[in-house]
Formats: structure tokens, C-alpha cells, sequence
């Protein structure tokens, strides 16, 4: 047998264990298990409509009782999921990116803390934007939500 024959026939168990060690390595993620995650922009795709998540001020995330992270690029999308969803609201983490910080997508607010601007030109076309409680103009949390859930798409 020649050496680079008895070099490769050698290497034969790492290169058939490659990849389940690449499987194994996968499920080791650095991403904490609250919070918000980090969104690929422009790679990363709505959990409910499968749109490219893009406009960064009308990002939302939700993060389910199993941990979890569901991406939208629209908040009606985030609230007509979760009606579908069997989990209660206190079971999970709802997040919507501050409409208003700069640069944008770079702070989220607790989106059930959150007001809400309307008439906005949002993805999907529910119309809202998550602003820090208080700003002028804006609804709380239930009121878009009820917003959302009436125009049913």
C-alpha cells in the first residue's frame, strides 16, 4: 500500500465522523435563552408570512415558553401568530424594536410595555410601530393588538 493510500485509509473514521460532529457542535449555541435574539437582516424570514425581515423598524420577536425564537417583520404578524398559538401570554417573551432609536433596530422595548404610532406603512400593512410608552399619539399595547385582530388577515 502506498503512503498516501495508508494516510487517507487512516483519516477514514474523522472524515465519517465529521458530520455528526458538526451536527453535535450545531446545537451548541451561544444565544442566550431570554431576551431578544439577533436578527440577520435580510436573511432572516417572518415566522408567519415568510417575508424577508428588512425594515428594521417594524421588526418583532417572540420568544416561546420552550425557548424558542420566533421572527416577524411585521407586529400584526407577531399578534395574528400568537392567536394561534396554545401558549398563554405569560408564558412567553414578546419584543418590538424602538421605531425610533437610532441607528435603527438597535433597541428593543418589551413590545406589551411599548406604545404604539398607527398609519404607519408597515410590511404586512397592519400600520404600527413600537415607540417607547408615553410618546405622543401612540396606543398601548391592547388597543393595537385589538387593532390588528380586527382587520384579520
Amino acid at each position: 500500500m502506498s503512503i498516501a493510500r495508508r494516510k487517507f485509509v487512516a483519516a477514514l473514521p474523522a472524515l465519517a465522523a465529521g458530520p455528526y460532529l458538526g451536527t453535535l457542535l450545531a446545537g451548541c449555541s451561544s444565544e442566550p435563552l431570554t431576551g431578544p435574539a439577533e436578527i440577520k437582516w435580510d436573511r432572516d424570514t417572518c415566522e408567519r408570512c415568510s417575508m424577508v425581515i428588512s425594515e428594521r423598524p417594524y421588526a418583532v420577536q417572540i420568544r416561546d415558553p420552550m425557548k424558542k425564537v420566533h421572527k416577524f417583520d411585521d407586529f400584526g404578524c407577531a399578534v395574528v401568530w400568537k392567536e394561534h398559538q396554545t401558549f398563554s401570554d405569560a408564558e412567553i417573551e414578546f419584543w418590538a424594536v424602538d421605531a425610533r432609536a437610532e441607528p435603527a433596530g438597535s433597541k428593543w422595548l418589551d413590545a406589551r410595555q411599548a406604545a404604539y404610532l398607527g398609519g404607519k406603512h408597515s410590511p404586512m400593512g397592519y400600520g404600527f410601530v413600537a415607540v417607547a410608552a408615553g410618546a405622543a399619539a401612540a396606543v398601548p399595547f391592547a388597543e393595537a393588538r385589538k387593532a390588528v385582530l380586527a382587520k384579520g388577515k
